[in-house]
């Protein structure tokens, strides 16, 4: 049975107008003064009881407490006026907010679902949703839903004068059901009520969306209880359903205008298409002049024949391009056509350097063609160029580190003037990486190809990172800066998966911790590319070629792996900080810290082992934690420092 939806409002009594004409007037008594502060400050109903439930209490007089009724009732009208009109205010608010989000149309479904959450928040409502007809099939289907969580329920269609969305969409009318299921207005349908269901529907309001005289679809705010909707409410969602038809027109007709334009403009580049090609040959042939004469690189050419081309252009190595493709594009000269793509080879004194790829162009004409193959040559020119220049410079920059790793006696200041012709400042932090090929070599040629490949890519990353590199041990030697806010384990990381990238081979790369300095001592770099050396062998031994660590990802397990021990360097590593503090300010922090550990970690006990005050402990393992960081009592940490500082007293015995 429908049931009938009113909405009933009290009626404020004017000031001025006597209590016996209308509610009763505020006494006298100062009756009301309670009350003024409760609405003053927005208190909840329940909080309107109070003052009478307290005169009550207290024994006053009963025209006190009738007065206080009195108040109270008129308080509560008041109060139910403001809400009206902040609840109108917010209404309001949020139909301008709408209509202003239409007049900036651009993206149809953000303006409906912006429509229904703000239907859902005003109404007060579970769910809010919205359906569009759809002339085609003859049905009308879920657009947009807010609040729903069954996905049944979100792909639901319902035909012409099925459930309540139907017959709204049917008679262009309003309906509203406080329970669904009960209610036998609309016809049900087992698709529908299971989609009803899985939501857990109850009370549901649909209101149709009208184009005119037509309707193209319908707006629902829905709760999982039982619930009347008033007036109001159904005219609110009303009014953001006229908006939502607007928004929907409005989208209709920018889309016929685009697709308008858009054959218009189709038409025109047909026309500009044809009388363009001897403009852009001559423009590309201007462009790679300009390319060449101011050192421009393979990638600049690419990009300035994906301009005059009007597509996408890339240069690809010989091992990557299409095998069949590049082979008759070499034999015959020519670009040829390989599955919607050109394919051009890069070809210098009979080597095959790579290949310029059109990509996307399954038709191309003659100039076009032309001017592609025109490009190759260029590329193999600097290609050629380019490897010269690049060879001479990796052959300085692995003889400066060749210095830096072997050279006993040397001039710290020739180094830095070498490395700065190279761009490189060896007073600034680096790190030290040694990287190695995975994977079994098909022969000895193939294995020194690979190794070679290594070489050449890790010396274009240290070119363009301002560090150094050369082959050394089988692999590859790199001394790289390290960037503020940066980790050797990143640099690491990141080292590997470029390398491996460059060479289409897995990389393992492992690193040094940082190093300040690359030229106070002969055998600094030595002693980095070692750390180093040794994290890659610990990676490898567990399995985990491919990748990049350092030193610190290992700690104590880096001593069991490695094949020398490097006691002093984990002990550096791990509480270097706090024995340089104590050497430098003749304090006591490591003999705290061992008090600290030998007591359980318990700053009680350690003060009555050290004989000092707790406070004096509390502010030593403060120190101690600005050394070692944050995390120093982490379970994991506190091993480490523990077997860091048991071989410190190992190695140094007189001191304890």
């Amino acid at each position: 049975m429908r049931n009938p939806v009113t909405m009933s409002r009290d009626h404020v009594q004017p000031a001025g107008t006597p209590a016996s004409e209308g509610a009763p007037g505020v006494p006298d008594d100062g009756a009301g003064a309670p009350y003024l502060e409760l609405l003053a400050r927005d208190a909840p109903v329940e909080a309107y009881e109070q003052p009478v439930l307290l005169a009550r209490a207290e024994g006053e007089p009963a025209d006190r407490v009738a007065a206080l009724e009195r108040a109270k009732l008129l308080a509560l009208r008041v109060r139910s006026e403001l809400e009206g009109r902040r609840r109108r205010e917010a209404e309001l608010s949020a139909l301008f907010e709408t209509a202003h989000d239409l007049a900036g149309l651009r993206d149809l479904d953000a303006v409906l679902q912006a429509i229904v959450q703000r239907a859902r928040s005003l109404l007060g409502t579970d769910v809010a949703y919205l359906s569009l007809n759809d002339p085609a099939r003859g049905d009308t289907y879920m657009r947009v839903t807010e609040g729903s969580v069954a996905a049944r329920f979100q792909q639901l269609r319902l035909g012409m004068g099925e459930g309540l969305g139907g017959l709204v969409a049917q008679t262009a009318r309003p309906y509203v059901t406080d329970d669904y299921f009960k209610d036998a207005r609309f016809q049900h349908t087992r698709a529908i009520d299971a989609g009803v269901e899985d939501e857990g529907l109850i009370a549901i309001l649909g209101v149709p969306l009208m184009l005119g005289p037509n309707v193209i679809g319908v707006l629902f705010a829905a709760d999982r209880r039982a619930r009347v909707f008033e007036r109001g409410q159904i005219a609110l969602l009303g009014s953001f359903a006229a908006l939502a038809a607007a928004a929907i027109d409005t989208a209709n007709l920018l889309t016929e205008t685009r697709s308008a334009l858009a054959g218009l403009e189709r038409a025109n580049e047909i026309i500009r298409d044809r009388s363009a090609v001897i403009e852009r040959a001559s423009e590309v042939h201007d462009r790679l002049a300009e390319l060449v004469l101011r050192g421009g690189g393979v990638h600049d050419v690419a990009a300035a024949v994906s301009q005059v081309l009007d597509g996408t252009v890339e240069f690809t190595e010989a091992g990557t391009a299409p095998a069949g493709a590049l082979k008759a594009s070499r034999t015959e000269g020519h670009a040829v056509r390989h599955q919607g793509d050109w394919v051009a080879a890069v070809v210098a004194g009979g080597e095959l350097l790579g290949a310029l790829v059109l990509r996307g162009h399954p038709d191309l004409d003659p100039v076009d063609q032309r001017t592609l193959e025109r490009a190759a040559m260029v590329t193999s020119l600097l290609l050629l160029a380019r490897r010269s220049a690049a060879e001479a410079e990796h052959r300085v920059r692995g003889e400066l580190l060749d210095d830096l790793l072997d050279a006993r006696e040397r001039d710290p200041r020739l180094l830095r003037e070498r490395a700065a012709r190279l761009h490189a400042d060896l007073d600034a932090t680096h790190v030290v990486l040694a990287a190695r090929l995975e994977g079994p070599a098909a022969d000895a040629d193939d294995e020194a190809a690979a190794r070679r490949r290594l070489w050449s890519a890790a010396s274009h990353l240290a070119a363009t990172r301002h560090g150094l590199a050369a082959a050394r041990d089988g692999g590859t030697v790199l001394v790289l800066p390290l960037a503020a806010g940066d980790s050797a384990t990143e640099l690491a990381r990141r080292t590997a998966r470029h390398l491996g990238t460059a060479v289409h081979q897995p990389v393992t790369v492992g690193a040094s911790a940082p190093v300040t300095d690359l030229t106070v001592h002969h055998d600094t770099v030595a002693g980095a590319y070692a750390e180093g050396r040794r994290c890659l062998d610990a990676l490898r031994l567990l399995g985990r070629g491919g990748d990049g660590a350092a030193a610190e990802d290992f700690g104590f397990l880096g001593l069991l792996l490695a094949g020398d021990r490097d006691v002093g360097g984990f002990v550096g590593r791990t509480v270097g900080p706090v024995v340089d503090y104590d050497e430098r300010r003749g304090t006591e922090l490591l003999h705290t810290l061992d008090a600290y550990f030998a007591c359980g970690m318990s700053p009680a006990r350690t003060k009555d082992a050290l004989h000092v005050h707790v406070n004096t402990v509390a502010q030593r393992l403060e120190r101690v934690g600005r050394l070692l960081g944050e995390d120093w009592q982490t379970p994991a940490r506190a091993l480490e420092i523990q077997l860091a500082l048991r071989l410190h007293r190992l190695a140094a015995p007189e001191r304890h």
